[in-house]
């Protein structure tokens, strides 16, 4: 009977040593490319051969200058793993900051952005539209239930916003109430989404021009607590604004959910704004407008066909939760005091555009005023906010005191409910309102509230107009203006001036009134009032925002003609081959043949097949910063990425399949395909493009500026300079 082996203790050692090793070089071998695993092979390999050879202290010797190297090997592998996580968790970081080129933001994203059909993309849309449409009606209950604990101490959603609220069971300890929403509306900001403060909108327009249409979807729940508390602690904001941004929060997160490409989320946020207005004012045409004037960086039938079905499903869930009912309940406005009878009823109406061109300006100003006051304090967010709600609850305390009722509180619908059935007429009650709402609002949202600023502009509108009606029956007491009329045309024209939306404004005060013969005077008021706005401030009070942000957007969506051109017309023809296995002396002498000019490389595989491309304008970048050392040639310097296209498409047509590919070079051939790589007749890249658009349009701005005269020469040498 053979008698049982034990094992020595230098086996048990390196069987333990072994065997740790192969655990620690598996759970990294996906970082160190799979080495480790050889490493951990060639140790059990030299053990094997040590033990048949040697004795313990042999075996020993030799074996740790193994595991040393074997041990720094599994630490390299697990720290090119951190590394590549890190920079993942960086590269996503930047690409919902901003912070990226809208190229590099493709390029983050091309791995998973799919663009889907437009079928699938419609379908999304109506499922955003019916989101957008219940996600109005749950804001509407959150602004309800706090309202009712803030004001009443009673757990209930029932809150009408066209009356008045009762006299609060606090008594003069309403005052702390907006303090209180303060304090938690501020943590919420800070601690889960810093975006989710303001009005909103702009954040919208924002992630849709410089985040590459990326909203995080904590903005949904933090936007919809933080707004309605601060509504319903007595804000002076609305609640339009918020219900835009969920709205498009909702259509960013599932365009990013099923990894659509930018243009499609950016369709999706359009139409969850769409669908917020919709579900709002049941307003689908105004809806629709809004997207166009103010969401939309791209107006064609791929983009406004899911907006339209988006609205239409908002509309369908608004009327089944509020009734198929308007905001206000406005009494028929008839023909009275509408008529262009005289040149002098015209004349009204101009001054009456002017008047509210001339506050939509000052509301615009207004809110960025406290703003950079509030900012300049030398306390934090906390305090600054408490304090500018504290004022806003003294006023609050002040109008219940003296005017008995809660007037510059919330959205203010109350109020302009009054105004049109006529039960304010007051006109400096109505004036005084003006002012403190104007006041109110500034403070509101100065100080660091959430909430919109669509209903305060209706506010202010109604106002004015109700006060500028009273003014005048006694001016002109001839032309019997009604205070509801002018309510409904100052509403119009503090929206269209202030928001820039001029058909917006058009539509939806003509949906919620259903009265034609308010059109004329309205086209005339919102016309003057956005014309005097634009003339004081070209920014908007969406823009100025952005424009002070240093992100400024396209004041208008315009056909650029230059991108109907031919790609003939604009490629660059300096190519040259060079072979892989030539390396960077080969691409030197190519340099120095052509002089000051560099050229675009292709180099080539042994198979004659297009490895990477170097383009002149990188070799440009680099001689200018000084990089032309041996390191120049490496991969991240070269384009690895292309696309193949005719010499007679249209520039147009290439740029779109650049940003589908994400790539920056197109290879010009006559046909638009290649099977060889001297088919190529030059090269076409992103850059070059913007370049020559560039230039074209100041051409086109010297021509139109040029006075039919005589050039000079010196002038004449110029523009060939420049071109």
């Amino acid at each position: 009977m053979m008698p049982a082996t034990r094992l020595r203790p230098w086996t048990r050692i390196t069987s333990a040593g072994r065997a740790c090793s192969h655990r620690r070089a598996k759970s990294v071998r996906g970082a160190s490319g799979g080495s480790t695993s050889r490493d951990s092979q060639s140790l059990t390999a030299s053990i094997r051969r040590a033990r048949q050879r040697r004795g313990f202290r042999a075996v020993t010797l030799s074996c740790i200058p193994i595991i040393i190297h074997t041990d720094l090997r599994l630490c390299w592998g697990q720290a090119r793993l951190w590394c590549n996580m890190a920079s993942q968790r960086k590269t996503l970081s930047d690409a919902a900051s901003g912070s990226l080129t809208p190229t590099e933001r493709d390029r983050v994203a091309r791995p998973r952005a799919i663009e889907r059909s437009s079928l699938v993309l419609a379908l999304m849309a109506v499922a955003v539209g019916i989101a957008a449409g219940y996600g109005a009606g749950l804001f509407r209950a959150l602004i309800g239930l706090f309202h009712n604990i803030a004001f009443s101490g009673t757990f209930s959603f029932a809150y009408d916003a066209n009356q008045h609220t009762d006299a609060s069971v606090w008594g003069a300890g309403i005052i702390l109430v907006p303090m209180i929403g303060a304090v938690i509306v501020t943590w919420l900001v800070r601690t889960f989404a810093p975006e989710a403060k303001g009005h909103g909108v702009p954040e919208v327009i924002d992630a849709i021009y410089y985040r590459g249409g990326i909203i995080r979807p904590s903005v949904v729940a933090t936007k919809a607590l933080a707004s309605s508390i601060s509504i319903a602690t007595g804000g002076a904001v609305g609640r339009e604004g918020p219900i835009i941004q969920i709205g498009s929060a909702l259509g960013s997160g599932l365009g990013q959910l099923v990894r659509l490409r930018e243009w499609q989320r950016n369709t999706l946020i359009a139409s969850g704004a769409a669908a917020g207005i919709t579900a709002t004012f049941n307003a689908p045409l105004g809806g629709l407008l809004f997207a166009i004037e103010i969401i939309l960086p791209e107006t064609s039938g791929r983009t406004l066909i899911p907006v339209l079905l988006s609205t239409g499903a908002a509309a369908f869930v608004g009327q089944s939760l509020f009734g198929d009912t308007p905001s206000f309940n406005i009494p028929a406005l008839g023909n009275s005091g509408l008529e262009l009878s005289s040149p002098t009823l015209f004349v009204i109406y101009v001054i009456f555009g002017v008047l509210l061109g001339l506050a939509a300006w000052l509301f615009t100003r207004s809110i960025y005023w406290a703003e950079a006051a509030f900012e300049k304090l030398p306390v934090n967010d906390y305090v600054r906010h408490v304090a500018g709600m504290g004022v806003v609850g003294v006023m609050m305390y002040a109008f219940l005191v003296y005017g008995g009722h809660y007037y510059v509180e919330g959205v203010g619908y109350a109020t302009i409910q009054n105004i049109l059935e006529n039960l304010l007429t007051n006109p400096w009650l109505l004036l005084l309102l003006f002012a403190a709402k104007l006041l109110a609002t500034s403070l509101t949202l100065g100080s660091g509230a959430s909430g919109g600023v669509f209903s305060p502009a209706l506010y202010l509108g109604a106002t004015l107009g109700g006060a500028f009606a009273v003014a005048m029956q006694h001016i002109a007491p001839g032309f019997h203006l009604d205070v509801a009329t002018m309510a409904v045309l100052g509403m119009a024209g503090v929206v269209a001036g202030s928001t820039g939306a001029a058909l917006t404004a058009l539509v939806i005060i003509f949906e919620m009134t259903r009265d034609y013969h308010v059109i004329i005077p309205m086209v005339i008021i919102v016309s003057i009032a956005y014309g005097v706005r634009q003339f004081l401030m070209a920014d908007t009070i969406y823009t100025f925002k952005l424009t002070r942000r240093n992100h400024p957007v396209p004041a208008s969506l315009e056909t650029n003609l230059f991108m109907l051109r031919k790609a003939a017309e604009f490629y660059d023809p300096r190519v040259v081959r060079v072979g892989s296995t030539r390396g960077i002396a080969e691409v030197r002498r190519r340099f120095r043949r052509f002089g000051r000019q560099s050229p675009n490389v292709l180099v080539l595989d042994k198979n004659q097949q297009i490895q990477a491309i170097f383009s002149s304008r990188r070799h440009y970048r680099l001689k200018k910063q000084g990089g032309l050392g041996i390191r120049s040639w490496a991969d991240d310097h070269m384009e690895t990425d292309y696309i193949v296209v005719g010499a007679e498409d249209m520039i147009f047509d290439i740029v779109g399949r650049l940003r589908a590919a994400a790539c920056e070079v197109a290879l010009v051939t006559p046909d638009g395909t290649m099977s060889h790589p001297r088919e190529v007749q030059g090269v076409l890249t992103l850059s070059d493009v913007a370049r020559s658009s560039r230039l074209a349009r100041q051409m086109e701005r010297r021509r139109s500026a040029r006075k039919p005269t005589s050039r000079s020469r010196d002038s004449a040498v110029e523009d060939a300079d420049e071109t």
